[in-house]
């Protein structure tokens, strides 16, 4: 059986996966990939809220509210405001305002979070038979037995669709979980 190299999606190193779901060569890898990805949660949760705080209707800006809606950092807003490229009016110290309408006219429409982790991307298959793997084809063609193959596509949520007797799932997902790439 030939086993297939992955690069750890963390630190980039190959490895040799465990399992065909393995993304990461080591716990170490997996810890610090979670650690990331539940302090980038946080800080996008509270850049919503801040986000909420700027009422819709305002007119003009401060420089930070600019900076969060608009997703620029404050010393660069402070600077185009220096050099004039940005209008803005000055009520006194540390109390530039910028026209809001400008900001979207430079930058477009107010910053807002990705909307991809709210609602996932619906994906597109062809079922039909030609564009489509048997599970025994997708055993022999990837040496694990047909159990594996039904709970990889159970796991994995791969639609399948049975014709006759033989049940048939997406040949361009069934490449993309058994990293396919190195086969065809």
């Amino acid at each position: 059986m030939k086993r297939i190299k992955k690069q750890c999606l963390n630190c980039g190193e190959e490895f040799l996966p465990k399992t065909v779901a393995s993304v990461y060569c080591s716990a170490i890898c997996s810890k610090k990939a979670y650690k990331q990805k539940i302090k980038q949660f946080n800080k996008d949760a509270e850049l919503k809220r801040m986000i909420d705080k700027i009422p819709e209707d305002r007119v003009f800006l401060s420089v930070p509210e600019a900076g969060i809606l608009f997703g620029i950092a404050k010393r660069t807003l402070y600077r185009l405001v220096g050099q004039g490229k940005i209008p803005s009016v000055n009520l006194g110290t540390r109390l530039v305002r910028i026209d809001r309408s400008i900001m979207e006219g430079m930058y477009g429409p107010g910053h807002s979070l990705p909307k991809a982790e709210n609602t996932p991307k619906r994906k597109l298959y062809s079922l039909e038979k030609e564009d489509c793997y048997s599970i025994g084809e997708i055993a022999e063609r990837f040496q694990i037995s047909e159990g594996s193959v039904y709970n990889h596509i159970r796991k994995y949520s791969i639609p399948t669709r049975l014709i006759g007797k033989h049940v048939y799932a997406p040949k361009t997902e069934i490449d993309n979980l058994y990293n396919g790439n190195d086969f065809i």
